[in-house]
């Protein structure tokens, strides 16, 4: 079974280990199952595509998966790495920044 995750799809985040360090970008998409993520512009790699029905072939540029580990949300006050609290009011559940306290997403 795959453990809930504090990072979604839409959430800023920056990569703060490997050869992408400090790079930041929007989450595309989140694989519960293997623990990854893919962040926009971050970690590319070439795909050499074959020519099919759909479309021609060639060589293009794709996003690859990082680990969820090595990558945290990005403060929207400062811009620097935060961890994510959870805070109810009025009923209402809702992500904040541990930093600064700000409601993210």
């Amino acid at each position: 079974m795959a453990q809930k995750l504090k990072i979604k799809k839409g959430d800023r985040v920056i990569v703060t280990t490997g050869r992408e360090k400090g790079k930041t970008g929007d989450v595309i998409n989140v694989m519960r199952k293997d623990e990854r993520v893919l962040v926009q512009g971050v970690n590319m790699v070439t795909k050499h595509v074959r020519a099919s029905q759909a479309g021609p072939g060639g060589i293009e540029k794709r996003e690859a998966p990082l680990h969820i580990s090595n990558v945290a949300h990005v403060d929207p006050e400062s811009g620097k790495p935060t961890r994510i609290g959870y805070e109810i009011k009025d009923g209402v559940k809702t992500r904040v920044a541990r930093a600064s306290g700000k409601a993210i997403g």
